[in-house]
């Protein structure tokens, strides 16, 4: 593995993971007033598009982050319009 590979799986699982307490959180309490829908909808829809970029040219470290950050995002999204 390349270092620019490593750099960017590093990359990847640090924006990826700063989701995750989020995500917690709003599973746990059910409290999403605070966040914004319209910025986690075009987010989400960002996140879909990066990993359908990913996708199309093969790159590892984008598939697996925005795979993973997609999950995270969509959770909240959905918990966000269910609870609002």
């Amino acid at each position: 593995m390349n270092t620019i590979t490593l750099i960017g799986m590093a990359a990847a699982a640090c924006t990826t993971f700063s989701f995750l307490p989020q995500a917690i959180k709003v599973i746990k309490t059910k409290q999403t007033k605070d966040l914004s829908l319209s910025m986690y909808s075009v987010f989400t829809t960002g996140v879909l598009l990066w990993l359908t970029y990913g996708l199309f040219v093969k790159d590892f470290p984008l598939i697996i982050a925005n795979s993973i950050t997609l999950l995270f995002a969509v959770t909240i999204l959905i918990m966000k319009i269910r609870y609002k």
